[in-house]
């Protein structure tokens, strides 16, 4: 069973703690993380993308010259696809995205992208994350403290104001919550700082499998 540093808002290392085998000790499989992204972006785009066949283009409804005798080619309508502002053959029409992806997959992938953070060293622990009020300097203090740059994914257990209030003005943070940690958001981010609380939402749920 492997471990990580457990650090306070300073930056110093506060104790260590064990991470289940299962969760960060997994085989990685790139292509699993892959399938289960796609499918994921794929589920979250509107399909709103619409273009008008030729029967629902406004207008053309003569014929716009004789079918013989004239030495232009037949013509049965102006609003076929070869006219400028016609209808559009084979056009998108809205439908759907959606991929099936099973809960096994996803706890697969989920598992190969924990595995694979922690490998990188992407991975860094708090105790715990509390403000009085909002304060994005104080925010900013502890990514400093904590050494985390770039794109940071910072996984509460829950919903906290004054933590997400902190946080959000800075460009760099995205938050999630434990209980719905996707596989995308622990990919793109450069780094990921779990809680305590976070971490023990995670080994309940993987232990309940």
């Amino acid at each position: 069973m492997t471990s990580i540093d457990v650090l306070d808002a300073s930056g110093s290392k506060t104790g260590s703690r064990d991470l289940p085998a299962s969760l960060f000790e997994a085989t990685v499989s790139v292509s699993l993380m892959h399938q289960v992204v796609v499918a994921g972006l794929a589920g979250i785009r509107a399909g709103t993308h619409s273009t008008k066949t030729r029967g629902e283009v406004r207008g053309g409804g003569k014929k716009p010259w004789r079918q013989k005798g004239t030495g232009r080619a037949r013509q049965g309508s102006i609003r076929s696809p070869q006219w400028v502002g016609g209808g559009i053959a084979h056009g998108p029409q809205p439908h759907g995205h959606e991929m099936r992806v099973n809960k096994k997959m996803k706890r697969g992938a989920m598992r190969s992208a924990l595995t694979d953070a922690l490998q990188s060293g992407k991975l860094a622990a708090i105790d715990e994350l509390s403000f009085e009020t909002p304060k994005t300097s104080e925010a900013a203090k502890i990514l400093a403290a904590l050494e985390l740059t770039g794109r940071v994914l910072l996984v509460l257990p829950k919903p906290q104001d004054t933590v997400e209030r902190s946080f959000r003005n800075l460009p760099q943070v995205r938050i999630a919550y434990a209980p719905s940690l996707g596989v995308y958001e622990v990919l793109v981010a450069d780094r990921v700082l779990f809680t305590g609380a976070a971490l023990d939402i995670l080994d309940a749920r993987e232990a309940a499998v």
